[in-house]
């Protein structure tokens, strides 16, 4: 497998870089996958799908994670799945960087991604943006990240 690099097909947010494998078009919306690099102790707010379950498969590196009441570490080989309505969120080891794909069924959350990289928005300063955003995939924040 190639190493994810900055190009064309390549989004970039956050220090996060993404690119959309499998988008939702091309599923007719049945799901989606996006290959990951995060740097380390990277990792998204606590947030919520509302109308998507998740799966995170790591393929490099580590995340340490929270799903609801539950809560783990991921390495390499190892998947973490999220079933939709549970308040959820990861963060890179510090030894990181982490790859990792994120399968959401059904799909189009991909969007999200490249409206954030589109809009290179800052947290907290763009969070109006970055929550308009996250309202049209069907996310809402609902914490902090981890280590905050």
């Amino acid at each position: 497998m190639k190493d994810l690099v900055p190009g064309p097909a390549t989004l970039e947010w956050a220090g996060t870089l993404y690119r959309v494998v499998l988008p939702a078009s091309a599923t007719n919306g049945a799901m989606s996958i996006v290959d990951s690099v995060s740097p380390p102790l990277s990792g998204p707010p606590l947030h919520m799908h509302h109308d998507a379950d998740e799966t995170f498969f790591v393929l490099t590196g580590a995340m340490d994670w929270v799903c609801g009441d539950r809560s783990g570490r991921a390495e390499a080989g190892e998947a973490v799945f999220i079933p939709r309505g549970t308040d959820h969120t990861f963060r890179v080891t510090a030894d990181g960087p982490s790859r990792h794909l994120v399968m959401l069924t059904p799909g189009g959350f991909e969007g999200f991604f490249e409206d954030m990289a589109r809009g290179q928005f800052r947290i907290p300063e763009d969070m109006e943006a970055i929550t308009e955003s996250a309202a049209r995939h069907h996310l809402s924040f609902t914490g902090p990240p981890l280590g905050a």
